[in-house]
């Protein structure tokens, strides 16, 4: 399991490569990013539809996972929508999530986001999300602990910029619902989780987090949503089953992962054989840990369904991450034979390829890297892990060159420097590379002298 760390003043970013096995371990102070490729598939079916719907384009807005228990979602630093696992987990049918995210399509297409400064749509993940943190603290009242946050040497916002107006969340509701019906979708899924958070608030069982703090509820605006739902009865398509089985995986994933075993086994006892509570177990066997009853379960799965790329997946990462590193290649392998554009389950292959020591497979792992590092240029795990397959394999200024983008990506200024500086010297002049290293060199010096 790849980790990156991004440490502000007073709280910590964690984003996770591959599976989500480590977000279970991360600082109980701080929020974490999740990256799953199956989960992110999964949510990014949900929203397709939406942004075509209004007129954005499928890659006009950046999806994010944060491992929040809170029921949440917010957009920020530009197109960027951040959906907490809470949410996530907290959902009993895709309705639910399609209905928030076409809201916060709303608000990016109503303009509704507040720019603290521009420097914000150019910042990394770990940066935007780190303001978050500290906007939420604010709001909390915690104000010492967000302006260490925001005085933590980021060159992000430094004020709380998530909270919208009444005007403009009716607006998103507004847009929402027709966005949801040019796409032949109900807003009954939306409704049921705006009746959830009004249970919620009604109860005091929010939190300074919460999706509510953020986007205050009114009756006016549930009123509005019922009244919708009322008049448009069951005039839109019933929810494909391959779409229901793919959240109910979904949230299976999430539970498997960041519940304790315990509760998971609570959840999904042996006597229910869905293929969602199959999943959960073998995660949570994994989790306890238990290698044979995990890769059994697997094994099972994977006998009814030999072509799901993610179970695949899941048996790679259990076999790396308890030392059977030659074996966990040919899952990882089979996984990205059957998702061919997906980087991160290239970069679970190549980090497993890397660390057999073989001269061939680190070859194989840099090639791997390339394609992920082309899928995803602004994930600086891709870079970092291509400079290590490209100095095994004894290439150093490409090596460099890569630590350079990884380093950039990070916000670390100094590091890219000295990296870029290193592969400008060995790669050949005014070729490409070259012409990339100098310019991460020109980049990071001038943000050098911008912090002094």
């Amino acid at each position: 399991m790849a980790i990156r760390l991004a440490r502000t003043a007073a709280l910590a970013c964690v984003a996770l490569a591959s599976t989500l096995a480590a977000a279970a371990q991360a600082p109980a102070h701080g929020m974490s990013l999740i990256r799953d490729a199956e989960i992110e598939d999964t949510i990014r079916s949900y929203a397709a539809p939406l942004l075509e719907a209004a007129g954005l384009g499928e890659g006009a807005v950046t999806l994010h996972i944060v491992n929040d228990p809170s029921i949440n979602a917010f957009v920020a630093g530009g197109p960027n929508l951040f959906l907490s696992s809470g949410m996530l987990a907290a959902s009993e049918e895709p309705g639910e999530i399609i209905g928030v995210i076409a809201h916060e399509i709303g608000h990016i297409a109503g303009g509704h986001l507040v720019r603290t400064r521009d420097a914000m749509e150019n910042a990394s993940t770990e940066m935007i999300l780190a303001t978050v943190i500290a906007a939420g603290a604010i709001v909390a009242g915690q104000g010492e602990v967000g302006s260490a946050v925001l005085s933590g040497g980021q060159a992000v916002a430094q004020q709380s910029f998530l909270r919208y107006s009444r005007a403009q969340e009716e607006s998103a509701d507004q847009a929402a619902i027709r966005l949801l019906e040019s796409t032949g979708q109900s807003a009954e899924g939306l409704l049921r989780m705006f009746q959830r958070l009004e249970e919620r608030e009604r109860l005091s069982l929010g939190d300074a987090n919460s999706y509510a703090s953020t986007h205050p509820l009114t009756r006016e605006r549930i009123r509005f949503v019922r009244d919708h739902v009322a008049r448009t009865g069951g005039a839109v398509e019933a929810t494909p089953e391959a779409v229901s089985i793919a959240h109910r995986r979904m949230v299976a994933k999430l539970k498997g992962f960041l519940d304790s075993p315990e509760e998971t086994f609570r959840t999904y006892p042996d006597e229910d054989r869905s293929l969602e509570a199959r999943y959960a177990r073998a995660i949570a066997y994994y989790r306890i840990p238990d290698l044979e009853q995990s890769l059994a379960a697997l094994d099972a799965l994977l006998a009814d369904y030999p072509d799901d790329p993610w179970f695949h997946e899941l048996k790679g990462q259990v076999l790396f991450e308890n030392g059977r590193v030659a074996q966990a290649i040919e899952p990882y392998g089979r996984a990205v034979a059957l998702k061919e554009d997906s980087a991160l389950l290239r970069l679970g292959l190549a980090r497993a390829q890397i660390e057999t020591g073989d001269a061939a497979l680190i070859v194989e792992a840099a090639e791997n890297l390339d394609v992920a590092s082309r899928l995803e240029p602004k994930e600086p795990q891709h870079w970092y892990q291509l400079g290590i397959a490209r100095g095994r394999a004894g290439e150093r200024p490409a090596s460099s060159l890569a630590f350079a983008e990884a380093a950039y990506l990070r916000g670390d200024a100094q590091t890219a420097l000295r990296h870029a500086s290193i592969a400008a010297e060995g790669l050949p002049y005014g070729s490409a590379s070259w012409l990339r290293a100098e310019d991460i060199r020109n980049a990071a010096e001038q943000a050098m002298k911008v912090r002094r």
